[in-house]
């Protein structure tokens, strides 16, 4: 999965950011097709300390709300669950990723 925020980022520097509250976050969004409903993650996204990502979490929630509510019976459930994932913050994934990346010397 693609993790939005490190580009180029050292391995020092991430640590650091993630000893000062940095954190790796997905969001969720649901969009339904007739009806068929689909439950799918953003990217990861690295937020430092004391960034919201605001707009993400609203901009993921609007997909969820304009496209995912009408397809029954998953979609307002999924809907409404992204939601209130999303404006919660989003779904903290830092320690999984922290575990999946390559150790440097």
């Amino acid at each position: 999965m693609k993790i939005l925020g490190v580009e180029q980022m050292s391995q020092e520097r991430l640590t650091f950011e993630i000893q000062h509250g940095a954190r790796f976050v997905i969001f969720e969004y649901c969009v339904s097709v007739f009806v068929m409903s689909f439950k799918r993650p953003s990217p990861i996204y690295f937020l430092k300390g004391a960034e919201t990502a605001l707009g993400r979490r609203l901009g993921f929630s609007l997909i969820s709300l304009l496209f995912g509510w009408w397809g029954i019976p998953w979609g307002p459930i999924w809907t409404i669950g992204s939601v209130f994932t999303n404006l919660r913050g989003g779904r903290d994934v830092t320690s999984q990723v922290l575990s999946a990346l390559p150790v440097r010397a």
